[in-house]
């Protein structure tokens, strides 16, 4: 019902910034929550930020809180996650998951449906 294709992972250095990118496409009216999630090598998978497609609201984990942006273009079907003042603790596979119910949990990986195969950050220090 719902594709996701990430993008814009790289390398970067400490302190430095990066943009990814998630596009939707197929269903996307029946997707309510859009997140990103990343996982560490030997980590568990780990919320970061997530948004409400309708009303624009934002949720953020307290470890990248004041640091990434999490926002949206409707006519894009795109959500988007600028990533300021990196750190090597932010080195992960980031995905991007799409949430199709109206009532969920943003920070619980369980409530959504829909996941993009994943981008790599790296954080050199």
């Amino acid at each position: 019902q719902v594709q996701l294709v990430e993008s814009g992972g790289g390398l970067v250095q400490t302190g430095g910034s990066l943009r990814l990118s998630c596009a939707a496409s197929g269903r996307t009216f029946s997707s309510y929550t859009m997140g990103w999630f990343r996982q560490a090598p030997g980590k568990e998978r780990e919320f970061v930020a997530a948004i409400n497609w309708n009303s624009g609201s934002t949720y953020y984990a307290d470890s990248v809180k004041g640091r990434f942006t999490i926002s949206r273009d409707n006519a894009k079907n795109t959500v988007y996650l600028q990533m300021n003042s990196l750190k090597p603790e932010d080195t992960a596979v980031y995905c991007c998951a799409a949430g199709s119910r109206p009532y969920s949990n943003v920070y619980y990986f369980r409530d959504y449906d829909y996941w993009g195969q994943g981008t790599q950050v790296t954080v050199s220090s």
